[in-house]
């Protein structure tokens, strides 16, 4: 990919910052469960979720069909290239940027700092791929974590709205596990294992290896909260790291 491509990338960027937007603004004139509506902290947050949802049924969905759609992109992980999976790239550095905005100008930083140390390491690492046109199909493998997303984000809606219906919350809590081994530990561990085995310890490739193992740290501390929260509740401690209205942000 060469430079031409830079100057459209910035567009495809800023155009994607736009749209998730205008989600937000459109988020803001579908009904909320009373719930939600009685605790103005909870408000925001439900708002932030619907958009996080649309993102990861929109890029995790993208992410899957590419690499099903083109298979051979697997065997070259560090040069591999293809525009679908570039756009998807763009596409969520802009929900990226979008989600960090919301959150900052909405006075919620400190109760969402993981939430903005996560986004700060996506942006830099599509950023450096979108420049220099390597290792876009390691972030594809990584945006598979979005379909995910879809079942995480899924079970914190319903906890916030107090869905009268346990079935459909047990349900998802072991989809949400199944999902979680699949689509977010399996692509994490292989990119790990790929990048300290072949990709080289110098610039880029040490940059992008730090923000994995960083990631990996993060997502394996998501994991343990999940499985106390859902599986072993009695090994649950209260801790900081919540939102305004008392609750955890990320896992509770």
């Amino acid at each position: 990919m060469g430079p031409g491509w830079r100057a459209p990338s910035v567009a495809l960027v800023g155009g994607s910052v736009a749209l998730f937007g205008a989600l937000r603004r459109a988020a803001l004139a579908l009904p909320r469960p009373a719930a939600v509506r009685s605790r103005p902290g909870r408000v925001w947050r439900w708002r932030n979720l619907l958009v996080s949802f649309a993102h990861s049924v929109l890029a995790g969905l993208w992410a899957l069909f590419s690499l099903w759609h083109s298979p051979e992109l697997l065997s070259d992980i560090q040069d591999g290239y293809s525009i679908s999976g570039h756009l998807l790239v763009c596409f969520s550095s802009g929900y990226f940027i979008h989600d960090s905005l919301d959150i900052i100008f909405n006075h919620q930083s400190r109760s969402s700092w993981e939430y903005l140390v996560h986004h700060a390491m996506a942006i830099s690492a599509f950023v450096s791929l979108i420049i220099t046109g390597r290792f876009l199909v390691a972030a594809m493998l990584l945006l598979l974590v979005e379909v995910s997303n879809i079942f995480l984000t899924v079970r914190m809606l319903l906890k916030m709205s107090n869905v009268p219906s346990p079935a459909l919350y047990e349900a998802n809590k072991y989809v949400n596990l199944v999902m979680y081994f699949a689509f977010r530990l399996a692509p994490q561990a292989y990119l790990t294992w790929y990048f300290l085995r072949y990709v080289e310890v110098q610039g880029q490739g040490a940059f992008l290896t730090a923000n994995l193992l960083l990631l990996d740290a993060m997502i394996l501390m998501y994991f343990s909260r999940l499985l106390r929260s859902d599986f072993f509740p009695s090994l649950r401690k209260g801790s900081a790291g919540r939102d305004v209205d008392g609750e955890k942000f990320l896992i509770d």
